[in-house]
């Protein structure tokens, strides 16, 4: 992050760009098949890895400043069977393998149906907004937004509907984040690192 790319940005009304893109699953969709993992758990794992992995995804403002984290956590709708939804946080660490984290995720993911936990995280800031549309395969997105947030740069992640493209799956992935912290450049790298990751399983 440049500070000048900083000052210019941060005080904008709205400083969030937001990027949306195909990522091609065909690979960990059969390996989710294979090994019996959730594959919207997997999806999120690929994301928060490669995420981790890119230090400007780490950046959060506070109190007019800058902080770095170590890592972030993601932080992710979940649907209820009613088709309302709740909020779940999955915790990553860097060893975490995609087959911990799948394991972890569902059972936080049960404890949050039995009713054992309600709300998420909302005022911490080393974690990453997640959601997911299964039902669209979109072409761009937009977040509803209360205001507050705009001044903590919390990178806001969206997957949509998985659909065929001849012989490939292909899965929506809208990426939002703070233009003061990071720009196309960065987006770009995520989108990079989640594909190279996805292309090495077999």
């Amino acid at each position: 992050m440049r500070k000048s790319q900083y000052k210019f940005f941060k005080s904008y009304k709205d400083p969030f760009f937001n990027i949306t893109a195909n990522l091609e699953v065909t690979k960990l969709y059969t390996y989710c098949k294979k090994h019996d993992l959730l594959f919207s758990l997997a999806c999120i794992y690929v994301a928060i890895k490669s995420i981790n992995e890119i230090p400007e995804f780490k950046l959060r403002i506070k109190n007019e400043k800058v902080y770095a984290f170590d890592s972030v956590n993601v932080g992710s709708t979940i649907l209820n069977e009613d088709h309302t939804f709740s909020f779940c946080d999955f915790i990553f660490t860097p060893t975490s393998s995609i087959f911990e984290f799948n394991a972890s995720g569902k059972k936080a993911i049960l404890k949050l149906k039995r009713g054992e936990v309600f709300n998420t995280n909302e005022d911490e800031l080393a974690i990453v907004h997640c959601s997911t549309i299964p039902w669209v395969s979109f072409t761009g997105f937009k977040h509803a937004r209360k205001g507050d947030e705009y001044s903590k740069g919390i990178p806001k992640i969206v997957f949509g509907g998985l659909f065929n493209d001849n012989e490939l799956k292909k899965i929506p992935f809208s990426v939002e984040v703070h233009h003061a912290l990071l720009d196309g450049y960065h987006v770009s790298l995520l989108f990079s690192k989640m594909q190279q990751f996805i292309n090495t399983l077999t």
